[in-house]
């Protein structure tokens, strides 16, 4: 369906009419098709945003509002390679949780309600233990990548785990125009094993002069829910990656693979697309901890950030 175009004073002042610009891209042309989830989706493939962070800047979207706090505690939980998702209920951080919770309704036919699932989670150590772990997704994949050595009779036993994020850093100081600086989370081996297979998969980083610029390939991007984390949660990983390696930020490249819109999704698409973005989002990093790993929720601080209402509508699990 064709939307109303909305006016514009000025493109060129706000980069947020990338992301609104795919939005309506998205929905307006669209190929419909069947997904996992049953709802169907309309899909695009082989999109481009680019955003320059220099200066504090950071793709925060804000013609609806993003809860930037929730998606840094996410990131945070990531570095530290946990998969549980216990960590996070206990912050308050809500959005791993339907994928156990459907896990757990589908193994055991018990039809427990989603809030008392997780304030079981949260309760409940050895139940969150059994089923509150997502398998080796994102953080397993950037700190601990699997290795194996052989035992000389033909079989292997499990070696030391790749922390490829603490390898990029050092690397980038070291070696910084090498064209290998990759966090990859796409395990071939492991994904089965998965709640959910890395949609944000690939952070490539590259250095020009004293800026480090990275583009992330996200091979599948529910455009109206998951990309403005992802945005906020990629931009935020490569200020982190600046911040320690000592470098600048430069440009934050995104690229979609399978970039799609649910169908449940009208209300929310047409209900944003009438907004316009407002403000100059910045961001600060307070404090320089001794790695990477080592970052707090309390050491990022936003300002200009005054966002248009929060937008609800259905997660496709």
């Amino acid at each position: 369906m064709a939307l109303h175009p909305v006016s514009r004073p000025d493109e060129s002042r706000h980069a947020e009419w990338q992301y609104l610009d795919l939005l309506r891209q998205v929905w307006e042309q669209g190929d419909q098709r069947e997904d996992r989830t049953g709802i169907g989706t309309r899909s695009i493939f082989g999109a481009q945003m680019r955003f320059d962070l220099s200066d504090g800047r950071m793709p925060l979207i804000t013609t609806k509002r993003v809860f930037w706090k929730t998606a840094t505690r996410e990131m945070l939980w990531f570095l530290t390679g946990e998969t549980n998702i216990r960590p996070l209920v206990l912050q308050g951080v809500k959005i791993w949780n339907e994928w156990p919770h459907a896990k757990y309704v589908r193994a055991t036919g018990h039809d427990i309600a989603l809030d008392d699932f997780v304030s079981r989670i949260a309760d409940d150590e050895s139940f969150a233990a059994q089923w509150g772990d997502l398998g080796p997704v994102y953080g397993k994949q950037w700190v601990d990548w699997a290795t194996y050595e052989p035992n000389g009779d033909g079989t292997y036993r499990k070696g030391p785990g790749i922390n490829q994020v603490a390898e990029v850093v050092q690397n980038l100081k070291t070696n910084p125009g090498s064209r290998r600086h990759i966090i990859e989370g796409w395990n071939v081996a492991e994904l089965d094993r998965m709640a959910l297979p890395p949609c944000h998969k690939t952070y490539q980083f590259h250095v020009a002069g004293n800026r480090l610029n990275c583009l992330l390939y996200q091979r599948s991007c529910d455009v109206a829910l998951g990309l403005p984390f992802n945005l906020w949660s990629g931009a935020l990983l490569q200020r982190m990656v600046a911040h320690q390696a000592g470098l600048e930020p430069g440009e934050f490249v995104w690229m979609g693979g399978d970039t799609h819109l649910y169908l449940n999704h009208a209300d929310l698409v047409e209900e944003q697309l009438g907004r316009q973005p407002e403000g100059d989002p910045r961001l600060a990093i307070l404090r320089k901890p001794d790695s990477i790993f080592d970052y707090r929720i309390e050491d990022f601080e936003v300002t200009g950030y005054a966002p248009q209402g929060a937008i609800r509508a259905p997660i496709a699990v």
